[in-house]
């Protein structure tokens, strides 16, 4: 979840919590860095090592339990519920206030849309008549091309406007729009999500409603 919360960070899709006065990067006052889910992978890091160190604990047990693990149960068992602690304390802060831009996310979707499309217009060309082969001979060279001219010059995704010029698929100059409607793209995700929350989410937080709504948001400083 951090890791992806930074990802979408860099491409500024997403924010986590930034405060009134918080200092992004000492270097560069501009920035918003996502400081938080960097700590949180950080110490995710640390805390997947744990079990790690218990197995070999473990493993080097005798015939009976000896002594030599005491020491070292006493640094990783706390260690470790202090570390899950703070990551849960970090993700409860990112959460309550995560930022997301639609607006962003519509430009990167309309910058990729017209590739992801290409299946489609390919099949629906086939179901009017057209060689697939042929068909997808040219439609790889027009996403080649205006996949070069979006990386080597920076210009918009023209891929549609090369596709609309092709007389190989006049089958669906009339109802390009309609094929790139973005929700065609999502399968279930959308039923998914809600599954989820409802099966998964929810009896939980009803289970422990009292102690969820006892909680107070901790102060993270960063």
């Amino acid at each position: 979840m951090a890791g992806d919360i930074r990802l979408l960070a860099s491409m500024k899709q997403v924010e986590e919590p930034f405060g009134k006065d918080q200092i992004g990067s000492s270097a560069m006052a501009y920035k918003r860095n996502p400081m938080r889910s960097e700590r949180v992978c950080s110490l995710s890091r640390y805390l997947i090592s744990l079990p790690e160190n218990a197995a070999h604990t473990h493993a080097n047990q005798w015939f009976e339990r000896t002594l030599d693990d005491s020491a070292n149960r006493r640094i990783t068992l706390p260690e470790g519920f202090l570390c899950a602690d703070v990551i849960l304390s970090l993700l409860s802060n990112i959460a309550d206030g995560l930022h997301v831009w639609p607006a962003v996310i519509r430009s990167h979707i309309e910058m990729e849309l017209p590739f992801m499309a290409t299946e489609v217009i390919l099949m629906q060309c086939v179901k009017a008549g057209g060689d697939r082969q042929i068909l997808h001979e040219a439609i790889r060279q027009h996403s080649m091309e205006s996949g070069r001219v979006v990386k080597e010059f920076g210009l918009k995704n023209d891929l549609l406007e090369r596709i609309k010029n092709d007389p190989l698929f006049a089958a669906v100059h009339d109802k390009l729009d309609s094929l790139l409607d973005p929700i065609l793209f999502v399968g279930r995700a959308p039923e998914q999500v809600t599954e989820f929350l409802n099966e998964s989410i929810r009896p939980v937080l009803e289970n422990y409603s009292n102690e969820v709504n006892s909680l107070k948001q901790n102060e993270i400083k960063v």
